[in-house]
């Protein structure tokens, strides 16, 4: 028998199913086609990306070079250093009225393993976890990778892009393991209400073994709204994961660390993941963040607040010249999450507007202006718009968007 040595090449270098059904991310799609085209010389605006064009505030960098000139750059606990962790917890108690002990926290490389950490810690094949859509992109696939069967329950338009109690009951099955709650949300900037709140806590309450995973990155990013940590409401503390980060709130997003709290048997399993995964997050970052974390958040994320809602004025006033856009004006984060159907079956020279993600190709080739599909976010008739661009940016970004939306027939 003849050997075929490009058939077995071909089986050896096959990828395994697990990485083929990811996608990928949409958001680091676009800004990737967006630097590409920069490289070639194209005029892009990117808008989409969440990240904030701040610097990093000044104390926060000199606890990271006062580290760097300590020589504190070995090993640490997988889970951070102490000093690190009494910080997470003074962070919880004085911020969300949470009151978690050193051995129910941690700290990871980014909010996005620690969601990792506990879906894998959790999820078993089978288990099925509640996906309020729109919902932040890697969510979905987190759950995919984690071996979940993601259920998602559509939000409005007309109702905010909100989770409904009624809804959630409805989607609750004897399989159901885990759920996301994220206030303020990527991509709507939706923000929920305490009362909002409690009403899906009345349905959790009968329902015990549901794990709640709740994503509070953007909690200081937040225009005038109460910032509600669910863990915080009656009967969710012990079965509540409340996950958050540096990366938004204080303008680091390279230094890559996130945090959570959680019961302890849950923190500690996520603490075993991550040893074998990552070990602990860069030692320089995490003094870097223990800085961040004991002072005063107010006084630290004030004026880069202020220029956000200023930044949103000025997007969503913009926007609304656009004539079939509805767009709601929200609360939290830095996104606008426009609704586009109404060009659906429109067309420019030889772009046809099928749907949401044809639609983000026409504007990064005919406006020169990077947005995301909402297809991403798991809501095919919206646009996501970061407006954590600077203000002369998103100013020439709104024009030219008003004038390719014009051109639409």
């Amino acid at each position: 028998m003849q050997f075929n040595r490009f058939a077995l090449y071909t089986w050896i270098m096959e990828l395994s199913s697990r990485i083929q059904q990811l996608s990928e991310s949409q958001t680091i799609a676009m800004s990737k086609m967006a630097r590409e085209l920069k490289a070639k010389g194209v005029d892009v605006i990117s808008l989409s990306l969440g990240e904030p064009d701040f610097d990093t505030p000044e104390l926060i960098k000199d606890a990271a070079k006062a580290a760097i000139d300590e020589n504190f750059s070995h090993y640490t606990a997988v889970g951070g250093y102490q000093g690190l962790i009494d910080a997470i917890c003074t962070k919880f108690k004085r911020d969300n009225n949470l009151h978690y002990k050193p051995s129910q926290v941690l700290a990871s490389t980014g909010a996005k393993q620690c969601l990792v950490n506990v879906l894998m810690s959790i999820i078993n094949r089978g288990h099925e976890v509640i996906l309020p859509t729109p919902y932040w992109v890697s969510y979905l696939e987190m759950i995919k990778l984690a071996e979940g069967t993601p259920v998602m329950v559509q939000g409005t338009f007309e109702n905010g892009f909100k989770l409904k109690a009624e809804d959630l009951e409805k989607a609750i099955s004897p399989n159901t393991r885990a759920m996301f709650i994220n206030s303020p949300s990527n991509p709507t900037g939706a923000v929920y209400t305490r009362e909002e709140l409690e009403e899906i806590a009345a349905v959790l309450r009968k329902h015990p073994n549901i794990i709640v995973i709740s994503d509070e990155i953007y909690e200081h990013i937040n225009y005038g709204g109460e910032h509600v940590s669910f863990a915080s409401l009656d009967g969710m503390f012990d079965r509540t994961v409340t996950v958050n980060g540096v990366s938004k709130a204080f303008a680091m997003t390279g230094w890559r660390l996130g945090y959570l709290g959680a019961p302890e048997w849950l923190a500690q399993a996520c603490i075993k993941m991550q040893g074998q995964v990552t070990s602990a997050t860069c030692s320089i970052t995490q003094k870097a963040a223990e800085a961040a974390l004991l002072a005063d958040p107010k006084e630290l994320t004030k004026d880069m607040l202020k220029a956000f809602e200023a930044r949103r004025e000025l997007v969503v006033g913009e926007l609304n010249k656009i004539d079939g856009l509805e767009i709601l004006k929200t609360d939290g984060a830095f996104y606008c999450f426009p609704k586009v159907s109404s060009y659906f079956g429109k067309s420019y020279g030889g772009f046809k507007i099928n749907n949401a993600t044809d639609l983000c190709m026409y504007l990064i080739q005919e406006a020169h202006v990077a947005c995301v599909t909402g297809d991403a976010f798991g809501a095919e008739e919206c646009l996501r718009i970061s407006y954590a661009a600077s203000e002369s940016d998103l100013k020439i970004a709104c024009k030219r968007l008003q004038e390719a939306f014009a051109k639409l027939k």
